[in-house]
């Protein structure tokens, strides 16, 4: 639909919506530049606490994404006006923490009468113009770099049909109320060729990777067995919790994607898993990613190598062993 608009051209736009990157970025002076973004949803999990958390982390990714830092916050309500208003004050304190963590100050917000619950929020941060981090600036040789097991999805969908074990569901909250605060400040520390940088959510892991490759006008070959799995993701696939979303992802960027034969269809399947607060995908030079890898690791953030960059050709995707 966004195609459809008129376009607007205004030079301090460092970056929009032509290459749905995860934030848009607005230059404001040669030296600062703030970076924008909003998300919001209905509830994954049943602990309103947890639920804000999940959407506070899950709004904060995008401004880490661009490789800025979070500095204040608008919250967004939905809820039902005979709602218990324990819950909503369960909701917005869950969202609170997970913004003191990050440094960002909540300083408002809007709600309106709604019988579905929704949160999310709307977030401000800043970044050098220099040291804006898009998703479309890999360069064949890169490695790419990701922070975080998939299968937020499929496992969240178990946990709507009453059908999640114990241990997958505390691998998924674990995952989705972890900052990429830390990751972010590695990358953005210097002293690394990083070229292009995503986070993983709604469209999954294939859908960004397409993002990068067509906006970078590369080709990527991506490693599924060194992919990071959270517990119980591939079991829920294989029982078939998986959430429309997924189907959705493989119908739209599938047609750009080779898989090798050996590559089990529970995993190629996982791949367009959305995910919600997902992992960081860093494309960085061949000759700093071990050092990366090392200091994300040594940071407390994860950090696998699960693919490399090269030079477009088809398929723009090919899903190896």
């Amino acid at each position: 639909m966004l195609g459809k608009l008129a376009r607007q051209h205004d030079p301090n736009v460092l970056v929009g919506f032509d290459t749905a990157d995860d934030a848009g970025v607005y230059q404001i002076t040669p030296e600062l530049a703030l970076v924008q973004t909003v998300d919001f949803f209905t509830p994954i999990v049943d602990d309103p606490f947890v639920f804000g958390q999940i959407t506070a982390t899950n709004a904060l990714s995008d401004v880490y994404a661009m490789g800025g830092r979070p500095m204040s916050a608008l919250t967004l309500v939905c809820f039902p006006e005979t709602g218990d208003m324990t819950i909503l004050e369960q909701m917005l304190a869950g969202g609170l923490s997970k913004m003191v963590e990050a440094g960002c100050t909540v300083i408002g917000g809007h709600s309106i009468k709604d019988d579905e619950i929704k949160l999310g929020y709307s977030v401000t941060g800043t970044v050098h113009p220099a040291r804006v981090l898009a998703n479309s600036g890999a360069k064949p040789g890169d490695r790419l770099i990701f922070t975080k097991a998939i299968g937020t999805g499929v496992i969240s969908t178990a946990i709507k049909r009453g059908k999640a074990e114990f241990a997958w569901i505390g691998g998924a909250v674990h995952a989705m109320t972890t900052l990429n605060k830390t990751a972010t400040e590695v990358v953005s520390s210097g002293g690394f060729a990083v070229h292009a940088m995503t986070d993983v959510t709604g469209f999954g892991l294939i859908g960004h990777l397409r993002e990068v490759a067509r906006g970078s006008g590369v080709s990527v070959r991506l490693f599924a067995s060194k992919v990071p799995v959270l517990e119980g993701a591939l079991e829920c696939v294989r029982r078939g919790y998986v959430p429309g979303g997924l189907k959705a992802n493989r119908g739209f960027a599938e047609g750009c994607v080779e898989y090798a034969d050996d590559v089990p269809e529970d995993l190629r399947t996982l791949l367009y898993d959305p995910q919600t607060a997902g992992g960081l995908l860093i494309s960085v030079a061949e000759a700093d990613a071990k050092r990366l890898s090392a200091q994300l690791a040594d940071a407390g953030a994860n950090a696998e190598e699960i693919g490399e960059v090269v030079e477009k050709q088809g398929p723009l995707i090919a899903v190896l062993s």
